[in-house]
């Protein structure tokens, strides 16, 4: 796909931005990844990832970022034996997974309506 906008777009000095305008808009309709506890759902396929096309998959980045990374963090680390386990329930687990999607989201919506306000002005300029 990018080689592709790339060879359409060609190198004029709106190019980039065209390119930048089409690949947002491309990624838009992916579905976005799910903060959730695996003890409260029975349908193991849910675990997978399908891009990846791998059975089991979590996803975590360094836990100074977010609160849902320092509880993966936690919850792995405890599961491989390297710490003891952490006192929450699952449903409490399932909680805190719920709060972080719902925040996610909303900044990607945030997000979004920005980079819509930005492309109307930048429209309207030109």
């Amino acid at each position: 796909l990018q080689k592709s906008l790339n060879e359409t777009f060609g190198a004029d000095k709106y190019s980039e931005a065209r390119k930048e305008v089409l690949t947002n808009m491309f990624s838009r309709p992916m579905q976005m990844a799910l903060y959730f506890c695996t003890g409260i759902l029975e349908d193991e396929t849910l675990f997978r990832h399908y891009a990846l096309n791998v059975p089991f998959y979590t996803h975590f980045t360094s836990p100074i970022r977010r609160y849902a990374d320092i509880i993966v963090h936690r919850l792995l680390s405890a599961s491989l034996g390297a710490s003891s386990p952490i006192k929450m329930e699952k449903e409490a687990i399932q909680r805190q997974a719920d709060h972080c999607n719902d925040r996610k989201m909303a900044s990607k919506r945030v997000q979004e309506l920005s980079a819509d306000l930005f492309f109307a002005i930048f429209v309207r300029v030109r």
